[in-house]
């Protein structure tokens, strides 16, 4: 079957059915009148040679089946055609023994041959006056048996990881993901928008087609029309959508690269309209803090440093277009706070700096603030960041961002801003565009205009704000896609957050460790061994159809990667850059001049 070429098929048909005992009753009789014959000196002729009667015997021994064996072969000329049926039937040479072989018969009929090979039937020996062929199970499991892993033979097609198909319940239309393949049916999965405002998360091995599906994910919302915000810390993923975005949406693209030191786009950490998101804003920074300097949690931020933090931000925040250079200043410029203090209008902060700040002895204030500012220092200090953070005007409003429909890229591309810097701007983001969500509280829930979030490596970003997203962003029509490449990558909270909330899990092949974690979730479809085994650009899925659980299935996500080469335009790519940067961006001259305006340098 190897060397079939193009367009050339063959198939054997091994057709089995369980027969009665008469053939091994025949069997007896005849080892019975030959023994009879024999042991009469007179009649005995001994035609029958004693090793034979001893694999009659052997045969009768066991369960019998009628067989039948059928070849089909299809070339582009009938000489190849009879090649390749000549090197099939030769392979059943090998099973012919001393007492025992397979022997081809005629012909008769063609059409009624294939009548008999398409559905299955075993041919009316009786009418042509042939016997039927019967073969113990020994004899077939010579034969024909399943391939297991102790064989070695070439060119075996073998299935490493186990199929499923789609619930009936999976519905038409929606959000393609990609195609249930089972036994030779193909039905395409879709989401529906309400069981994606459940969260979906995607994880898998690197290289196995994570990236490729949140690409096809974010073009399929692009094209609907719907508003989305990417953060991709690769960056790669966002340059090959440009190419792809249609000229209709072209103008709400929102492209925030920090890369761009010619025209870098504001992003003001402390734009807080409400005492509630002053509070928030406060929380995420300092959550920030953790994931980028104590982890886990030994000290290093700890209670006093979280109280000091806190209440510079919140005074800060009394003054509309103060940034993080004005929080540097605040922790170490006095008289700066003294201008502060007539504007802060809750008294706990001001009594922070009035008695337990200015009762503080100089060493110990020192000791305190300077320690925070060696933290804040590094992102205040790096031109890069600080012409983003210290615009006392954010480039764009996120909240607009979601009820307009926009589009909005965050490249986050590690080789070019730095790791520290990537995760620095990933974890201050995160925490606003679920600020910019909560804010529609004021909007009826039905108006609220669906969003979706999709972060790719999503554990550098990803603080107990995440937890809060996954609970409540529902509510203000916030959808949460993330992906990841393996479980250990989260914080515990987070994780737990994640398998307790989203609704739809999609798993590519991951690796030991995540077998183990995940086959709980897809058991008793799929096993440990199935997950760590699933082909590339497949997927194992676990979801929701109107938010009630289905069983998992396999799911084909390949595509055509030459059509989509074809659609690419680079020209509309640059184009988006250049309006995106025109337009939310400024000249870098005039963001230094007033940085240093501001903070008195």
């Amino acid at each position: 079957l190897a060397k079939m070429g193009e367009g050339e098929a063959a198939a054997i048909q091994i057709l089995l059915s369980p027969q009665d005992s008469s053939w091994q009753k025949e069997g007896r009789g005849f080892i019975s009148d030959t023994k009879k014959q024999e042991s009469d000196p007179e009649k005995a002729k001994f035609a029958t040679s004693a090793k034979t009667l001893e694999a009659i015997e052997s045969k009768i021994g066991k369960s019998g089946f009628e067989t039948s064996i059928r070849i089909v072969v299809v070339s582009s000329t009938a000489e190849m055609a009879k090649t390749h049926l000549s090197n099939i039937s030769a392979a059943f040479e090998q099973f012919s023994g001393e007492f025992n072989g397979f022997k081809s018969r005629k012909i008769r009929s063609k059409g009624a041959f294939m009548e008999d090979f398409l559905y299955r039937y075993q041919p009316m020996f009786h009418v042509f006056g042939n016997h039927s062929s019967i073969l113990n199970s020994e004899e077939l499991a010579t034969v024909y048996h399943f391939p297991n892993k102790q064989v070695t033979t070439p060119h075996i097609h073998w299935l490493y990881s186990k199929t499923a198909p789609a619930p009936s319940e999976i519905p038409t239309e929606g959000l393609y993901l990609g195609v249930s393949t089972y036994r030779g049916l193909r039905r395409p999965i879709h989401i529906g928008d309400e069981d994606r405002m459940r969260h979906i998360y995607i994880i898998g091995k690197t290289g196995t087609g994570k990236s490729e599906l949140l690409k096809e994910m974010i073009l399929q919302d692009i094209k609907a029309g719907k508003g989305i915000c990417f953060m991709d810390p690769h960056g790669q993923a966002i340059e090959d959508l440009l190419k792809l975005i249609p000229p209709e949406r072209a103008e709400d693209v929102i492209y925030f690269d920090p890369g761009d030191t010619e025209r870098p786009m504001g992003l003001n950490l402390l734009e807080a309209k409400t005492e509630d998101e002053k509070h928030f804003a406060a929380t995420a920074v300092i959550n920030m803090m953790y994931k980028l300097f104590d982890p886990y949690k030994t000290g290093i931020v700890g209670p006093r440093f979280e109280h000091a933090v806190r209440n510079a931000m919140l005074t800060a925040m009394s003054e509309p277009g103060n940034t993080f250079v004005e929080v540097m200043r605040i922790l170490t410029d006095a008289s700066f706070v003294q201008e502060l203090l007539p504007k802060v209008e809750d008294p706990i902060v001001r009594r922070y700096w009035t008695d337990q700040i200015a009762q503080t002895a100089d060493f110990h204030k020192s000791e305190v603030l300077d320690y925070i500012v060696s933290k804040f220092g590094r992102f205040v200090t790096n031109k890069l960041i600080r012409d983003i953070i210290g615009q006392s005007q954010s480039s764009f409003d996120l909240r607009k961002v979601m009820d307009e429909g926009k589009i909005l890229f965050i490249n986050l591309a590690k080789g070019r801003l730095g790791e520290e810097n990537s995760n620095f701007l990933g974890l201050v983001l995160v925490p606003r565009i679920l600020m910019a969500a909560m804010s529609r509280q004021d909007v009826p829930e039905e108006k609220r205009r669906d969003f979706y979030l999709y972060v790719d490596e999503f554990q550098n970003f990803a603080t107990p704000d995440f937890a809060v997203i996954l609970s409540e962003a529902r509510k203000y029509r916030l959808g949460l896609c993330v992906a990841n490449q393996f479980i250990g990558q989260v914080e515990e909270e987070v994780k737990n957050a994640v398998f307790g909330n989203v609704g739809t899990l999609i798993c590519f092949r991951v690796g030991v460790t995540d077998a183990s974690y995940l086959a709980h979730e897809f058991t008793p479809v799929f096993g440990e061994d199935d997950l760590l085994n699933v082909e590339r650009y497949h997927a194992y899925t676990k979801t929701i159809v109107n938010n009630e659980p289905v069983p998992p299935f396999s799911m084909d996500l390949t595509k055509d990667l030459v059509v989509q080469k074809a659609n690419e335009n680079p020209r509309v790519a640059e184009i988006i850059k250049e309006m995106s940067r025109l337009k939310y961006g400024r000249d870098v001259r005039l963001v230094d001049a007033e940085i240093v305006r501001r903070a008195k340098l």
